[in-house]
């Protein structure tokens, strides 16, 4: 039986260009790769939203709060057996002053809901992958997001690795710390290059395949 994988994010999930701000193509996006990789056997489902928080209300766009759709989103879906959660990078946004620890303890009230609400709604839990975001890059004051992210920024987006890897430990899930993987593009200091989207699909394929496949 064909496998479903939830990939839920943000603008890195949905392949913003960092260049062009337009998306990339689905062989460039690391969603599309991962499709490639996995074959018949898997089907790569898209949930990633520019913008999107954890679960903070952004006050010129609340609808991108990742708590509010996320049940129905798991409903929409399943049976769902993977989910791959990266969220966290608009959390770190000036206007929500929120530390790295804050959240994470963001991103683990989704693991939670996730957990809960498919023990419920389709009667197994499925393997998580919870993603900590890459770094804000250096070059965030000349990006043309430099209005929303600061040093403060900068430093906490630095930290985050360590509190999502103990949410992840804490609640049975897998881990990856993107940041190890893929630096954002020095254009706007927050979007990933076509080598980064390459880079972490081939990461996140390796886990399904090689690391997941006898959980499954």
């Amino acid at each position: 039986m064909m496998k479903t994988v939830l990939c839920y994010g943000d603008s890195n999930t949905y392949g913003y260009n960092p260049v062009n701000g337009l998306r990339y193509p689905d062989d460039i996006r690391w969603t599309g790769r991962l499709q490639k990789m996995l074959g018949p056997e898997y089907k790569v489902i898209e949930e990633g939203c520019n913008g999107r928080t954890t679960v903070l209300d952004d006050p010129e766009e609340p609808w991108k709060n990742g708590m509010s759709y996320l049940r129905a989103c798991l409903n929409t879906h399943k049976p769902v057996d993977i989910v791959i959660l990266m969220l966290g990078s608009n959390d770190l946004k000036k206007v929500f002053h929120a530390s790295a620890e804050q959240i994470a303890g963001n991103a683990g009230q989704l693991t939670d809901v996730i957990i809960d609400f498919t023990s419920r709604k389709q009667s197994f839990r499925p393997e998580i992958i919870l993603v900590s975001p890459t770094r804000i890059g250096e070059t965030i004051s000349s990006s043309p997001f430099s209005m929303s992210f600061d040093d403060d920024s900068i430093k906490a987006s630095i930290s985050l690795s360590g509190y999502y890897r103990q949410i992840a430990e804490d609640r049975g899930c897998h881990f990856v710390n993107a940041a190890e993987l893929v630096e954002p593009s020095p254009v706007d200091a927050l979007h990933w290059t076509e080598d980064g989207h390459k880079v972490f699909a081939e990461r996140i394929g390796r886990m399904i395949t090689e690391e997941l496949k006898g959980e499954q």
